[in-house]
């Protein structure tokens, strides 16, 4: 069974840290990119970051870029998505997700149930 679970979200204030951890099964991890996006009440779907199955490529989206911050450990089969100076308006669920193919083009195969993230200001 293919399973991607989200933890690490909670509640934080203004310009505080977070990192996100999302654990993958069920499927050859080596093999998939991973993305993490996010959607805030009332907002559609946003991507945030990716990185490639080898490590040796990642994005961010403009909203994000400088704060935070992906990478992988294929031998814990995690992702994780450190993230700096919050803002209220990261708040969100974040969701991770996995694909063959790289980039924020949100036709993922698998999706994990997301974890709440609330920024206070």
């Amino acid at each position: 069974e293919v399973q991607l679970v989200e933890s690490g979200g909670g509640l934080v204030q203004a310009g505080g840290s977070l990192r996100l951890s999302c654990v993958a099964s069920g499927f050859t991890f080596d093999d998939y990119a991973i993305g993490w996006f996010r959607q805030a009440p009332g907002k559609e779907r946003e991507g945030v970051s990716c990185i490639s199955s080898r490590d040796d490529m990642t994005y961010y989206s403009d909203s994000v870029r400088g704060r935070f911050t992906i990478s992988r450990d294929n031998a814990k089969n995690t992702v994780y998505l450190q993230m700096n100076s919050l803002k209220p308006e990261d708040t969100a669920v974040y969701y991770c997700a996995a694909d063959p193919i790289w980039g924020l083009h949100g036709k993922y195969d698998y999706w994990g149930l997301g974890t709440r993230v609330t920024v206070s200001s």
